[in-house]
């Protein structure tokens, strides 16, 4: 005997049960707008903002900006007055693709000692945020475009001094150098003075005496800029195996090197005036600034005799600032 089926009896104004898939159910709210349906356009715009500065990120314009302060003063100078801008513009623009090929190369060769120092752990290949195979490509792509903008629109030879400059970091300085010698800096330092070189080829199509003394200059200035960031972050370059000077030999001994660099580099700077015969509008601050670096470093020496801090972020961002303002006062001169 089979149990009866008994019928829910229905409540006022509603159908009963049994009737709700038949003739009573509710039909569900058709979609509208909401911000879940914006939810994927604007996910997109993000990652795509994210991987945009994460290729960014890779080509250090923050070092490149201290690369390019150099290359207009040079052009002026050459120029002996105001080059065309377009010429300007296109120098600069390539040369910013150019120096953003070496360090992005630097980045991705790099990257294995990047996660064990606190100063670049946050680099994109890192994070991740950049396949290393993209970022290698990346690279490249960037050196073939900048040598193709300066060889179709500004010269050859300025073509062939930013691949020299892109290959010299790469093979010299981040392959051969970097993780090898206390020297790295020295010898490998020469691929940031390029600009001046290619400012001037730039404008004359030709590289000048001024141009190899100005490239001096950049080339002495090198070693007490990096050293006095290398003491501050000595501790992470020896955890990563890099012997920079700082961490194989002690703070006096470092500081005596960048007392004699800074005196060539300030005996190197005074000695373009002459030889680009741009009188006292350079010649004047040129000496004044050196006065000024020298003496920090000369701090620094007495101070690392001591056994005191010596500060070396002083030296740092004040090495910036000497350099800025002496292609500053080369510009001027070169305006008069």
């Amino acid at each position: 005997m089979t149990a009866a089926v008994v019928p829910t009896p229905a409540v006022a104004g509603l159908p009963a049960a049994g009737a709700m898939g038949a003739v009573g159910a509710v039909s569900p709210v058709p979609a509208g707008p909401s911000d879940l349906d914006l939810a994927g356009p604007r996910s997109r715009w993000a990652r795509a903002a994210g991987r945009t500065r994460s290729y960014i990120a890779l080509m250090k314009l923050r070092v490149v900006e201290l690369l390019l302060v150099s290359t207009v003063p040079v052009m002026l100078l050459a120029e002996r007055g105001m080059p065309s801008w377009w010429l300007i513009v296109v120098t600069l623009v390539a040369g910013t693709l150019s120096a953003g090929s070496a360090n992005t190369i630097n980045c991705y060769v790099d990257r294995d000692i990047d996660q064990l120092m606190g100063r670049t752990k946050r680099r994109p290949l890192v994070r991740e945020t950049v396949e290393p195979a993209q970022a290698l490509r990346f690279g490249i792509v960037l050196g073939i475009v900048s040598t193709l903008m300066f060889g179709l629109l500004v010269n050859w030879i300025s073509a062939a001094l930013s691949v020299g400059a892109i290959a010299f970091y790469v093979f010299v300085y981040t392959l051969g150098l970097k993780r090898r010698s206390p020297s790295n800096i020295v010898i490998g330092g020469a691929a940031g003075c390029f600009p001046v070189l290619i400012g001037w080829s730039a404008v004359t199509g030709t590289v000048g005496w001024a141009a190899v003394l100005l490239f001096a200059v950049i080339f002495f200035w090198t070693p007490p800029h990096f050293w006095a960031l290398a003491i501050r972050y000595k501790d992470d370059y020896a955890a990563a195996g890099v012997p920079m000077l700082p961490v194989v030999a002690t703070t006096e001994v470092v500081t005596r090197r960048i007392l004699l660099y800074s005196y060539v580099m300030v005996g190197v700077s005074l000695a373009v005036g002459p030889v680009a015969d741009i009188g006292l509008v350079y010649t004047v601050p040129a000496a004044l600034l050196g006065a000024w670096f020298v003496a920090e470093a000369h701090r620094m020496v007495a101070r690392a005799h001591r056994g005191e801090d010596i500060r070396p972020m002083r030296l740092f961002h004040m090495s910036i600032s000497y350099l800025t303002l002496l292609f500053a006062a080369l510009a001027a001169a070169a305006l008069v």
